[in-house]
C-alpha cells in the first residue's frame, strides 16, 4: 500500500515541530527517517498514527485521502506501530498483549484465549519469531518483547509497519534479528517506516531514506551513501564520525568498586556483587543493554543510591562514608543519564546552572552570599571554552537546544579539578556535531589522568570512547575487555553469554557466515 504524507505540519505553542513534510512509502519498501533526537520524526509518526492532528497537510493511501481521528482509525486503514517505549502488560500472556483492545470472543460475549493463541502461532511461524503464545510478558528478553509488539501490529493486518527507534534497548545480535524481519516483512509486501538515528543500521537495510532537520526534509539519500555524509545531513555541516585518540597510559588504581550490592524498592538485587577498578588515564565504559543495573551503579558512586553492602574507594579514600555534596567536593565530576531531571534546573539561567554544585564555594560565593559578577564571568568563559550555543547567558537554560544544555552539563562537572568522572549517557539526545565535541572532551579528561567511567547503551560510543570496557547483566559484570574486543562478542555478553562462551560462539558465527558466502560465490560462478 503506498503511502504519502504531503505538506505535513505540527505546531506546539512556538515550536515548529514538523514544517510542511512530504514522505512518500513505497509498498514492499523499508523507508527510514533518519534525524537527530528532536529533529521531528516520532511527532510525524505520531501524526500519521492518529495520535496527533496535523495543524496543516493531509494523508492518502492507496492514492485516497484518509484523516485519522485516532490510532483506531489507523489500525483500521492498515497502518500499525511499534512504539520505543513497549505498549505491553508484563503480567500478561503474548496472546493476550496480542489481542488486548480487540479481543476474538464466542458464546456469551467471553474472550477466545484459543483463537488468540492460534492467531499468535501462525504470524510467529510464518516469519520464523519463535514466540510462545503463553509466555508471560515480564519473563521475555526484550527482543522477543519487540517481536510481540510486531506480531500485534500484523495481527491488526497492518500493511504499513511504523518502527519508531526500534533497537534503542537491544543487543547488537538482537539488532540483526531484527533487521532479517525487517527484510522479511518486506519480501511479503509490508512497507516500513524506519524512524532511527543510527547510520549504521540505516545503510545496512534502509530501501531508502528521507533526512529531517529541526522539524523540514533536507533532503533524500541512498543506502549507498557514507555515515559521513549522512551525519553531514542531519547536521547541517561536516563533521568527523571517529574519535581521535592516543593509547592509553593507565597508571595506579583510582576508583575500587568492592562487592557492591543495590537493591530496588522490592528488595531485589540492582547491583549484585560486583566488583571492578578505574585506573588514572583510562576510560572504563560499561556496556549493557538498558536497566540491568547501570543507573543504579553510577547513583551509588555519586551517592544519590545507598549499596546494602560492599565498598566504594578513591584514591584509597572510603566514599560510602560521604554524601553527594562531600563527593563533588572531593572531585567527582557527574553527567547523570537524564539531565532534565537529575543535572539542570531549566528554569534557571545558563549562568546559574554552570554553578549549581559550587554556588556556595569560592569564588562563586563569599559567605552566604553568591557573587553574580564571577558566576556570569565563569558562565562567559565556559560557554566559549565549550561551544555552548546562545543568546545570553542570562537566559534560562530551557530556551537552549537539547545538545548545548548537554554541553552546559559537560562544561560544568569538566571545568573544575576532577579525581573521578562519572559520565552515563553522555550524548544522550545530542546531534551528532555536539557528540564529536563531548567526546573530544571525555578523551582529554582522561588525558589528564583523570580515571574515567563511560556508562552507554550505544555499542558505537563503547567501542569508540574505551580503554577497557565492562560489560554488565542483570547487575553482574559479566567480563571485562579492551576497547578493541570484537563487536560480536561484546553483543552476546550484553545478552548475559560469559566472555569465553562468547568468543567461540562469535567465531562460529563468523565461519558459518564466510562459508555461506563462499558458497554463494560459487553458485554465482556456475551459472
Amino acid at each position: 500500500m503506498k503511502l504519502e504524507l504531503r505538506g505535513i505540519t505540527k505546531v506546539f505553542g512556538s515550536l515548529v515541530a514538523n514544517d510542511h513534510i512530504d514522505l512518500v512509502v513505497e509498498p514492499g519498501e523499508i523507508h527510514a527517517l533518519l534525524g537527530e533526537n528532536g529533529a521531528g520524526k516520532s511527532t510525524l509518526m505520531n501524526v500519521l498514527y492518529g495520535l496527533y492532528q496535523p495543524d496543516d497537510g493531509h494523508i492518502e493511501l492507496g492514492g485516497k485521502p484518509v484523516a485519522f481521528a485516532g490510532p483506531g482509525d489507523a489500525v483500521a486503514a492498515g497502518i500499525g506501530m511499534v512504539h520505543q517505549h513497549f505498549m505491553l502488560v508484563p503480567v500478561f500472556t503474548v496472546a493476550e498483549s496480542v489481542v488486548l483492545g480487540y479481543e476474538p470472543t464466542g458464546a456469551a460475549g467471553l474472550i477466545n484465549l484459543a483463537e488468540a493463541r492460534q492467531r499468535v502461532r501462525e504470524i510467529s511461524d510464518r516469519f520464523g519469531f519463535d514466540v510462545d503464545p503463553d509466555a508471560r510478558i515480564e519473563d521475555l528478553p526484550v527482543g522477543a518483547q519487540q517481536r510481540v509488539e510486531i506480531i500485534k501490529a500484523l495481527s491488526r493486518d497492518a500493511k504499513v509497519l511504523i518502527l519508531d527507534e526500534p533497537t534503542a534497548v537491544l543487543t547488537p545480535q538482537e539488532t540483526d534479528e531484527l533487521i532479517a524481519i525487517m527484510r522479511q516483512l518486506r519480501d511479503n509486501g509490508t512497507s516500513i517506516v524506519f524512524i532511527t538515528h543510527k547510520l549504521r543500521e540505516v545503510r545496512a537495510v534502509a530501501d531508502k531514506i528521507t533526512v529531517i532537520r529541526r522539524g523540514k526534509v533536507v533532503g533524500e539519500a541512498s543506502p549507498t551513501s557514507t555515515e559521513t555524509e549522512l551525519a553531514s545531513m542531519m547536521v547541517g555541516r561536516s563533521v568527523g564520525m571517529a574519535v581521535e585518540k592516543e593509547p592509553a597510559r593507565p597508571g595506579e588504581e583510582a576508583l575500587e568498586v568492592e562487592d557492591l550490592v543495590v537493591l530496588d524498592a522490592g528488595g531485589a538485587a540492582v547491583v549484585d556483587h560486583l566488583s571492578f577498578s578505574v585506573r588514572r588515564g583510562e576510560i572504563l565504559a560499561i556496556a549493557g543493554v538498558q536497566g540491568n543495573g547501570q543507573t543504579e551503579l553510577t547513583e551509588a558512586i555519586l551517592g544519590l543510591t545507598k549499596p546494602v553492602s560492599g565498598a566504594l574507594r578513591l584514591d584509597g579514600e572510603d566514599l560510602l562514608g560521604k554524601g553527594v555534596k562531600q563527593r563533588l567536593r572531593a572531585g567527582v565530576g557527574f553527567v547523570p543519564e537524564d539531565r532534565s531531571t537529575d543535572g539542570i534546573i531549566a528554569s534557571f539561567s545558563v549562568a546559574e546552572n554552570l554553578v549549581l554544585d559550587l554556588y556556595d564555594a569560592e569564588p562563586f560565593a563569599s559567605g552566604v552570599s553568591m557573587r553574580p559578577a564571577v558566576v556570569r564571568e565563569n558562565a562567559t568563559a565556559r560557554a566559549d571554552e565549550f561551544d555552548i550555543r546562545l543568546s545570553s547567558i542570562d537566559d534560562p537554560l530551557s530556551t537552549l537546544s537539547g545538545g548545548n544544555q548537554q554541553k552546559v552539563v559537560i562544561a560544568r562537572e569538566m571545568s573544575r579539578p576532577l579525581r573521578l568522572l562519572v559520565a552515563s549517557q553522555p550524548t544522550r539526545g545530542v546531534d551528532v556535531g555536539s557528540i564529536e565535541f563531548i567526546h573530544k572532551r571525555i578523551v582529554a579528561e582522561r588525558d589528564r589522568g583523570t580515571p574515567v567511567v563511560i556508562v552507554s547503551t550505544e555499542l558505537d560510543e563503547v567501542m569508540a570512547l574505551a580503554d577497557r570496557i565492562a560489560v554488565m547483566y542483570r547487575g553482574r559484570i559479566v567480563g571485562v575487555v579492551d576497547g578493541d574486543t570484537d563487536r560480536d562478542v561484546l553483543g552476546l555478553m550484553m545478552a548475559g553469554v560469559p566472555l569465553d562462551e562468547a568468543e567461540q560462539q562469535a567465531a562460529e558465527h563468523k565461519t558459518t557466515l564466510a562459508a555461506a558466502d563462499a558458497a554463494a560465490g560459487h553458485q554465482e560462478g556456475t551459472l
